[in-house]
């Protein structure tokens, strides 16, 4: 077909057939009545039908459209429905005449009509977010349609066609004609000229085949995996099924990717690297992946422009049209050769490294041995508390380090704690791409290489055969044009005589690439091969290492025990904290949301010093005579109610539940225990005996040792008896069990419960319960534990003590976690003569519990509680933050409750508010996507479907909303 007949179908606009006009088509010529509803196109007209029991689609095009191309598309769906492991396609459905294609009058004009099979799923196209098993399963199933059309022909597939991107420079030319704005019209054609240059030498080494040419979010459908993501497992619209490169269906299908991306090109490597699985690309089809993806985005928003002018209603094209503009602007956001380096990376290939080691030296006057190195990174000793987040931090420091040594350089390829940004939910660009040198002002600087002079606008530039060098802070000698050789004097840098002055060096392999100082991490690996290390200019090694977090975590795998599991399937590996974020080792914040061991947040100087002044001085056990025990026992006794003087330190809560069940049975006589069902207290033999959570121990329910009598747990959410209320039915449900122990004559020896219910998320026990069920277990001489290791502590804001909200006083409390902010310590409180009891079975004792070390951590983090108001921030922090949670909703089904008080809470996901049906692979998902936003979350609960919400006390209020908003975003997104 000539241009100018190619040319002239890009002009056309949809065939003008009516609803109405295509119900009386569908019965006339296929038998078919049912509901109408037109789907969206851009140059076709597409009409769904629901007869009740199938649906269809009516497809009608122009004549100008050659009917050979029909024919082939039909021919391409049936080809691949014969192929056990195609993805769904649909099928051509004959009309009552038999034919395939009919040729019909409507209003005037002939249009061609086809009839297809409808195929059910959701498009991706309204997605804004698509996580990374779903980015990979379009790529997988792109692959796996041109694997099984490689043998597929037909002479329909030879053809002129606006989309197929061998002619992406000429139709981009036509196309443009169309767009009004003289600026946007040049810069698209600058884009599509730079992305033709990179396509041209190699289009003839490129693969030609049959190609669906349109497997995009708009053109599949999918179904949801046991989470909800959607997963494609079908596509339709063949209408631009050719013979064509076969890397340009996968560019076609990344360009669909990029408006779903965030702004990230690289959100499309899990699509080319599944792709790349399935159907191996060459090296050449690598290399002109990205600028055909460029193409595209340069076609598809000219060709918007183009079909708005014609028909300027059409509301598909109209909804696209933002789509278009976005993927336009990702597209164009990088170097076409950052891509490049990217997608070989993804695939497991390398493009070469570049060659610096030619490179002389940029300041010939400086010895090595005099270059101090300064560590910016997240292990530097440097950046102590939060002075990273001060303003010029970097240079105060790297000026300080050079008035030790006359000259001082921070580090190429380090992950700077210094650029990281607290409560961001974008990837922080912390990468550093140049180095920084501190020297006296006026020192002189050497061409380490041949090159010509070049201004970038602040930026002096030496440009050599393979190599730039960038240079800010130097006076330059010379004028832009000049060339120097090697060794030849080059400038001063800048600043006043007797002053340091500042160098920043970066190397470039582009020409009029002007790279950013720093990258995103995800990023780093392909920048530092456009902008690698300026290490050699100065003749020493001032490459920061890199983490090895995979080897790490590898290495804990081969020799931690792996009953000890870690957060996430990839976890962060996390080295440092401050308040309520932790830090990873390239530099992201994460706002840590499920912390409660950390209850005066992370790295607190406060605690750090007291423990640094004790151990300096003395740590040893508590059988020793020193004072600090004494006094954190009698403050402890303090916080407990009056009759509950007496205290045992331990260094966990599991260790602490377990010493309460044995004062239990010590004081009682009997050793039968009362535990609730989905409760947790612990690891050791005795906690765990008592925990039934099959959560934690999937055969809780049926190992439990013949002294632990489990009860109903009085869940006012999910359980049999709903709302505050319940009490009454739930002490009755726990009476059966008494009165077996009773008719048999056997003692009680207790009952442990926590006072919130924390396992579950935080749900209140109905008020009134704990009174009746203590009452009960009394009457029969058994101990009342109160488990207070996860909610207590002042963690609830308006209680001290979870008990409290039931108005009752336990015969023992157990605490732990919280109260040592990560160091191990617990404590049982009791009554003297319940733990003089105890001595009957011989004396108690606790290595580290009771430790000079561990009681001054306990006695630093009441004082900071204390002076800084973290249980008042608690209350109202967390008030705050469960108005928003609660606000959520009323917007998204999902949300079935929100438990809890204060920064102890729980967000319980369900699918259905009336059965209550546990969301729990939602749940995982959720709290996936959440740390890709830089939260740390967890799922807790028998069912794992709520959101354990229990971070640091010291959550400001500006955290708690960006931990809300990131919530809704997901919500909203998807996961």
């Amino acid at each position: 077909m000539p241009d100018d007949a190619l040319f002239h179908r890009t002009q056309l606009p949809r065939p003008d057939v009516t609803a109405e006009e295509a119900a009386a088509i569908l019965e006339s010529f296929y038998d078919l009545r049912g509901d109408i509803k037109e789907l969206g196109s851009q140059q076709d007209r597409n009409y769904r039908i629901d007869t009740g029991s199938a649906r269809y689609v009516l497809k009608i095009c122009r004549v100008d459209y050659a009917t050979v191309e029909l024919e082939a598309q039909n021919a391409a769906m049936r080809h691949l429905a014969a192929k056990p492991d195609s993805p769904r396609v649909p099928q051509p459905i004959p009309a009552s005449n038999g034919e395939d294609i009919l040729f019909l009058a409507v209003g005037g004009d002939e249009y061609q009509v086809r009839l297809l099979s409808y195929l059910d799923g959701e498009p991706l196209t309204r997605r804004k977010y698509l996580a990374e098993p779903a980015v990979a399963a379009l790529g997988a199933m792109t692959a796996r349609i041109a694997v099984n059309l490689a043998d597929f022909t037909h002479p329909g597939l030879d053809r002129d066609l606006q989309w197929d991107l061998r002619r992406a420079g000429p139709v981009a030319l036509h196309l443009l004609q169309a767009v009004t704005d003289q600026q946007a019209r040049d810069r698209i054609a600058k884009v599509m000229v730079a992305a033709v240059r990179r396509i041209q030498p190699l289009g003839d080494s490129l693969r030609i085949q049959p190609i669906h040419h349109d497997v995009t979010d708009d053109n599949v459908v999918s179904q949801p995996d046991a989470s909800g993501r959607p997963i494609v497992d079908g596509v339709i619209d063949f209408g631009d099924i050719v013979n064509g490169w076969l890397v340009a269906d996968l560019a076609v299908t990344c360009a669909a990717l990029l408006h779903h991306a965030d702004g990230d090109p690289f959100f499309i490597l899990p699509a080319v690297k599944a792709y790349h699985a399935v159907n191996p690309l060459t090296e050449t089809e690598l290399k002109v992946l990205w600028p055909l993806i460029v193409a595209r985005a340069c076609i598809l928003i000219a060709s918007t422009e183009q079909q708005l002018a014609i028909d300027p209603d059409n509301e598909y094209v109209i909804g696209n049209a933002a789509h278009e503009r976005e993927i336009f602007e990702v597209a164009t956001s990088v170097p076409l050769t950052l891509m490049e380096h990217a997608i070989f990376e993804a695939v497991g290939l390398q493009t070469p490294a570049p060659e610096t080691s030619s490179l002389g030296l940029l300041l010939p006057g400086v010895s090595p041995d005099a270059i101090r190195l300064l560590e910016l990174d997240l292990f530097s000793p440097h950046l102590a508390q939060d002075n990273w987040s001060r303003p010029g931090i970097e240079l105060k420091l790297l000026e300080s380090a050079a008035r030790e040594t006359g000259i001082a350089v921070t580090r190429y390829g380090e992950y700077r704690l210094s650029e990281t940004i607290p409560n961001s939910a974008s990837e922080p660009q912390t990468y550093a791409l140049h180095m920084d040198i501190c020297l006296p002002a006026g020192f002189q600087a050497a061409a380490p290489f041949a090159g010509r002079v070049e201004r970038y606008g602040e930026r002096t530039v030496l440009a050599g055969e393979t190599v730039r060098l960038h240079l800010l802070g130097l006076d330059c000698l010379h004028e832009a044009g000049m060339s120097l050789t090697e060794g030849e004097p080059l400038g001063t840098v800048e600043g006043s005589s007797g002053h340091f002055g500042l160098l920043r060096i970066q190397l470039a392999t582009e020409a009029g690439l002007v790279p950013p100082f720093f990258a995103r991490p995800s990023h780093a690996s392909a920048w530092s091969r456009l902008s690698p290390s300026p290490s050699r200019l100065l003749g020493v090694d001032c490459d920061a290492p890199q983490p090895k977090s995979a080897e790490i975590l590898e290495r804990r795998e081969s020799h931690f025990a792996r009953p000890q599991k870690n957060y996430y399937t990839r976890p962060p590996q996390i080295e440092r904290g401050w308040k309520q974020h932790m830090f990873d080792v390239t530099g992201r914040t994460y706002l840590d949301m499920v912390n409660n061991v950390a209850t005066v947040g992370h790295g607190h100087p406060r605690l750090a010093e007291a423990v640094y002044q004790q151990w300096s001085m003395l740590n040893t056990n508590s059988r020793f005579h020193y004072e600090v025990v004494a006094a954190f026992s009698e403050r402890l006794a303090r916080l407990a109610p009056d009759n509950l003087d007496t205290v045992f330190l331990v260094n966990s809560g599991s260790e602490a539940n377990d010493l309460a069940l044995r004062l239990a049975w010590a004081a009682s006589g009997a050793r039968n225990m009362l535990c609730l069902l989905e409760g947790y207290h612990g690891w050791t033999v005795g906690s765990d005996a008592v925990s039934t959570s099959i959560a934690d121990n999937p055969q809780a329910l049926t190992t439990r040792p013949d002294w632990v009598h489990p009860v109903m747990a009085p869940n006012t959410y999910r359980g049999p008896y709903r709302g505050p209320d319940s009490a009454a039915d739930y002490v009755a449900a726990v009476r059966p069990t008494l009165d077996a122990l009773d008719a048999k004559g056997e003692k009680l020896g207790g009952f442990i419960c926590e006072t919130v219910y924390g396992n579950a998320g935080g749900i209140a026990l109905p008020p009134g319960y704990l009174q009746e069920i203590y009452a009960e277990v009394r009457r029969r001489g058994g101990i009342c534990i109160a488990d207070e290791v996860q909610v207590g502590y002042g963690r609830l804001g308006h209680y001290f003590w979870g008990f409290d909200q039931q108005g009752v006083v336990p015969d023992i409390i157990t605490i732990a976690k919280g109260m040592g902010a990560g160091h191990p310590l617990g404590a049982v409180i009791t009554s003297r003569a319940i733990a003089d009891a105890l001595e009957k079975e011989g004396y108690f004792f606790s290595s580290a519990g009771g430790s000079p070390v561990s009681c001054v951590v306990g006695m630093t983090v009441l004082d900071i509680m204390t002076d800084e108001e973290l249980q008042e921030n608690a209350r109202d922090t967390g008030d705050y933050l469960k108005a928003r949670l609660e606000a959520l909703g009323q917007r998204f089904p999902i949300v079935g409750a929100v438990h809890g008080m204060g920064l102890y809470l729980g967000l319980e996901f369900v699918r259905d508010r009336q059965t209550l049906q546990p969301a729990t692979e939602e749940t995982a998902a959720i709290c996936d996507r959440l740390l890709a936003l830089g939260v740390i979350m967890q799922p807790t609960g028998d069912h794992l479907n709520v959101l354990k919400i229990k971070p640091p006390l010291c959550l400001t209020r500006e955290s708690a909303d960006f931990f809300a908003d990131c919530l809704a975003r997901v919500l909203e997104e998807g996961w």
